[in-house]
């Protein structure tokens, strides 16, 4: 992420992102195209929709920014944008680690507590 970027800009950007992953069939477009690049006739082959959805389907990824297109002589390939998904990670990321050391610390307090009650369990049976 540039430095020049406002966190509005990021944070619009990851709000494109994520309501475009919001649909089923763009998931499933994203994970297709995570094995390589794809027209949009093999794109819309799995799915009991027109070619023409796909296309609109497409036209939202790629205004998310989540892929691109390119000009291959008749074909014209949809491409996933890898860095696209490595922010919406990042920014997940952010977020389960700082739960997974909230966890940690409860677990270790968890430790301590059945630690000290197996002790004053002891004592107790001693007496």
């Amino acid at each position: 992420m540039a430095s020049s970027e406002t966190d509005a800009s990021v944070q619009e950007r990851l709000d494109r992102a994520f309501q475009a992953l919001s649909d089923s069939v763009r998931r499933a477009i994203i994970a297709r195209l995570s094995t390589g690049p794809a027209t949009v006739n093999e794109l819309a082959e799995p799915f009991a929709i027109t070619t023409q959805a796909v296309s609109r389907h497409i036209h939202v990824l790629e205004e998310a920014g989540l892929v691109t297109r390119s000009r291959d002589a008749q074909r014209r390939p949809v491409h996933l944008r890898a860095g696209a998904l490595e922010e919406l990670t990042s920014w997940i990321d952010r977020y389960r680690l700082i739960h997974e050391q909230r966890f940690r610390t409860l677990d270790t307090v968890l430790g301590d507590l059945a630690g000290a009650g197996a002790t004053d369990h002891q004592n107790t049976s001693k007496e």
